[in-house]
């Protein structure tokens, strides 16, 4: 199987290790089933799409895979949190798909799909080169609804980053933070259900505040929160006590009534009767599902993606599956576990259908945890199965207050390894 990586510049000019004229002629050729290899196109390069890309290729030998992502590596977001706190470092938490590409023979293409249409079977690029598919896998993460908070667009996140999707937008909060003068006050707004990662914007707050603790004890820390509860509360709560008294405020909405506008010029946030002003203010909006979901009419008109629970095949367009974030996963959250599990159903149910495999009863799984201070981690998870109406929570867990610090230890180090593990997992 013939190994290519492509770069947005490169796609349609220049091919690794094969002619330009030849790449043309691979994308550019329909496939037909039982005279060539059916092809699958997989959008976004996350937890999801990745492993999706991952697993079919390895899978099958009769199935040529192609992965597109609109930048050469990817940051996860999933401990993005322990950068901010100075638990890793930013290469540490960013992976290319060097590997998809040599070992597994995906043909990975650094560009953005700007367009899906699911009568033509074809994904558009950017450049305006366009792809067949016999199966697309769309995996677009999040995108936010900017229009929920007055005054905070796309222009505004440079000075107000939500950082909810990592690279850039990580390394600015990280270097506000370092930033600011002790004494400030870091202003978190997390958003309103459902959104990536439900305990983040609580872990966020127990980096930050470690830092602070550490580097800038007088500074403190005020959470206008969308919500009146939020994951794992009592534990996070348990452990800000213990670890940053008297450093965090936590105001839910039944206090403050929402944030409802942001004044840019002077880092200030509006509430229905207060105005905070933020030497550091991280506002993350309400979410949705990832733009091209919503252009190519996989989105209801919730934002996000119905699926088919058993396969993760979409119930609005034929011939395409969703995994990760973008899509409405019933009982189970949107985290990178999740995405991780979602794949590996979706990637057997396309082989099933394209290779003929053998399909077994779909499992899922998920763990998520959150680090609160140096050997201090909290974790919550559970099992699912596929019904015909959703993915369905079966048995779960949850980490307990009064555990010792050697099971807290314990949970932080179970945590970087699966971080090792799931990353291999992904990107070979």
């Amino acid at each position: 199987m013939t190994n290519r990586t492509m770069t947005r510049r490169d796609f349609g000019s220049k091919v690794i290790t094969v002619s330009a004229a030849a790449a043309a002629a691979s994308l550019a050729a329909p496939a037909v089933l039982g005279a060539a290899k059916a092809r699958v196109v997989v959008i976004g390069g996350g937890a999801g799409g990745g492993t999706v890309a991952r697993y079919v290729a390895k899978g099958s030998d009769d199935i040529a895979v192609t992965l597109i992502n609109d930048s050469p590596t990817y940051s996860t977001c999933f401990f993005s949190n322990l950068y901010l706190g100075g638990f890793r470092s930013f290469e540490s938490i960013s992976h290319s798909y060097d590997t998809l590409a040599a070992d597994y023979g995906i043909e990975v293409v650094i560009d953005r799909a700007a367009g899906l249409d699911g009568n033509g079977r074809t994904v558009t690029l950017a450049n305006g080169d366009t792809l067949n598919y016999d199966k697309a896998v769309v995996a677009p993460g999040i995108d936010f609804k900017f229009d929920a908070i007055e005054g905070y667009g796309p222009d505004a996140v440079e000075t107000m980053p939500h950082a909810w999707q990592a690279g850039a937008q990580a390394k600015n909060l990280k270097r506000q933070l370092l930033d600011m003068e002790d004494g400030g006050t870091f202003v978190i707004c997390p958003p309103p259900n459902p959104f990536r990662c439900p305990p983040g914007p609580y872990e966020r707050i127990s980096m930050v505040a470690h830092y602070f603790k550490s580097y800038k004890p007088h500074s403190k820390i005020v959470v206008l929160d969308a919500k009146n509860k939020f994951s794992k509360q009592k534990l996070f709560e348990d452990g800000w006590a213990r670890h940053f008294p008297d450093m965090i405020e936590w105001l839910p909405l039944d206090i403050t009534g929402g944030v409802k506008a942001v004044d840019v010029a002077s880092n200030t946030i509006i509430t229905d009767d207060e105005k905070f002003q933020a030497s550091v203010a991280n506002v993350v909006p309400p979410q949705k599902a990832g733009q091209i979901a919503q252009d190519a009419g996989l989105a209801d008109e919730s934002g996000w993606c119905p699926i088919v629970p058993e396969t993760l095949a979409s119930l609005q367009v034929p011939n395409v599956h969703l995994v990760g974030d973008a899509i409405i996963p019933g009982d189970m959250p949107k985290s990178g576990f999740s995405a991780n599990s979602q794949a590996k159903v979706c990637a057997q149910a396309i082989l099933a259908e394209l290779a003929s495999k053998q399909a077994f009863k779909p499992r899922f799984r998920n763990t998520c945890w959150s680090l609160i201070t140096t050997d201090d981690s909290i974790k919550v998870g559970a099992n699912y199965e596929a019904t015909e109406e959703k993915i369905a929570k079966i048995e779960g867990f949850v980490s307990q207050a009064d555990e010792s610090d050697e099971v807290r230890a314990q949970t932080a180090a179970e945590a970087r390894a699966w971080y090792d593990a799931i990353t291999a997992d992904i990107f070979g």
